[in-house]
């Protein structure tokens, strides 16, 4: 690629950053469970991507797909981790899980509730007795108790009962999905979090434990500032469009040539945002002196500013205003943000130079950074290698292959 991309590294065996040293057995499948271990893996965890004779169903989910029918979808979430194919239906399988859990610091999956201990290692009968180091992650959608303990989530589907899609929107267009899978990926932060969180704990008290991790309380407690202003008011927030609840104006505006998202925050944010726009006394008017007058005159601030902002040209207006401290931006697309030179300084575009091209590392850190350093694996690709290093001989791992255990290929 002719972009200043942050490449892979060459050593992609030799994992490195804040993370070095920790494993972790993913038995994750499609985006929560796997953005979270991606995560670990980008900061230096060795993370064993455990999959079914089928394999991860992202694998699948496209187009987009490479040459070699690897979709985008699943290349988004899954680097920096060898995948082996397992079947753990079988008692032959649920016996490599367990050498795989020997040694290991975290188990994660995102099976339905119960599913573990049906298999014979649940966490409090189990693994907690078995390996009491090791930190057990389940995410869910809702939880094993409850009313809705034990139904499958999908994010979307949470998007619709948390309320959250109930806040998003116009009031022409009603209720409308969040674009990005905000549940899912809140979900795979919140159980990186918690992970971290775990292993600082067990720093002083030498023992595992079990997080609970679910899309549905993720999406409950995204609902900020609509779903406290609803418990201190108790009245139901409505559809604001762009426009955020609380502050105006916050909201897109119409420039000469695309639209620009101002987001202004205090009074003296609003004095620089009127100057620059050629109109300072639009500062004294007595409709819009402070926050609350301007939330209460929300199309009148919006007509006084779009008949200023239509002789301005977007791009060159919002670096004008970020200069000047007013947040300001352009609505990019997701091409122009990519192509962004801002989004390549910050290495948030990483490449192989051979067909996978995809998002950055977020977290920056000084000492010990993450990197992308190994492409998302093939299925199956690290099976034989996986074993090995858990102990099987040759012998032993062709037979687990041929008998239907273990896996190197996907299975229909």
């Amino acid at each position: 690629m002719s972009h200043e991309t942050d490449s892979l590294l060459s050593s992609a065996a030799q994992p490195s950053g804040a993370l070095q040293g920790l494993k972790v057995i993913d038995l994750t499948r499609v985006l929560g469970g796997p953005y979270c271990t991606m995560i670990l893996a980008d900061h230096g965890a060795t993370v064993i991507k455990v999959e079914p004779p089928q394999g991860d169903e992202t694998r699948d989910w496209g187009p987009p797909f490479r040459e070699d029918g690897e979709s985008a979808y699943f290349q988004g979430v899954n680097r920096n981790k060898r995948s082996i194919g397992l079947n753990l239906a079988t008692e032959e399988g649920k016996a490599v899980l367990r050498r795989l859990l020997e040694d290991a610091d975290v188990l994660i999956e995102n099976f339905k509730p119960g599913t573990l201990e049906k298999w014979g290692l649940g966490f409090d009968e189990v693994l907690s007795k078995t390996y009491p180091r090791l930190i057990h992650c389940r995410v869910t959608g809702f939880g094993a108790t409850g009313p809705l303990g034990g139904f499958p989530g999908y994010d979307a589907v949470i998007q619709a009962m948390s309320g959250m899609l109930s806040v998003n929107g116009s009031p022409e267009s009603g209720p409308v999905r969040v674009g990005t899978p905000m549940v899912d990926m809140g979900t795979g932060l919140n159980a990186a979090i918690a992970i971290l969180m775990a292993i600082v704990e067990r720093s002083r008290s030498n023992q595992g434990q079990f997080l609970d991790i679910t899309l549905y309380d993720s999406a409950v407690a995204l609902l900020h500032p609509q779903g406290n202003n609803y418990l201190m008011s108790g009245k139901a927030p409505v559809i604001t469009g762009n426009a955020h609840p609380n502050i105006y104006p916050y909201d897109t505006f119409k420039c000469m040539d695309k639209e620009i998202f101002l987001a202004v925050g205090n009074n003296g944010q609003w004095a620089k945002l009127v100057e620059a726009l050629g109109a300072p006394e639009l500062a004294n008017d007595p409709r819009f002196t402070d926050n609350r007058n301007r939330s209460e005159n929300r199309a009148e601030v919006k007509s006084e500013l779009e008949a200023k902002l239509k002789n301005f040209k977007c791009d060159e207006l919002a670096t004008e205003l970020l200069k000047k401290g007013v947040p300001a931006g352009p609505v990019n697309s997701i091409p122009e943000v990519m192509e962004h030179p801002h989004t390549l300084h910050r290495q948030m575009r990483v490449s192989d130079g051979n067909g996978y091209n995809a998002l950055g590392v977020q977290a920056k850190l000084s000492r010990t950074p993450g990197s992308a350093r190994r492409p998302p694996p093939f299925f199956g690709a690290d099976t034989r290698e996986v074993l090995l290093e858990t102990g099987y001989s040759d012998t032993e791992i062709e037979n687990l292959i041929s008998n239907g255990t273990a896996f190197i290929q996907r299975q229909k």
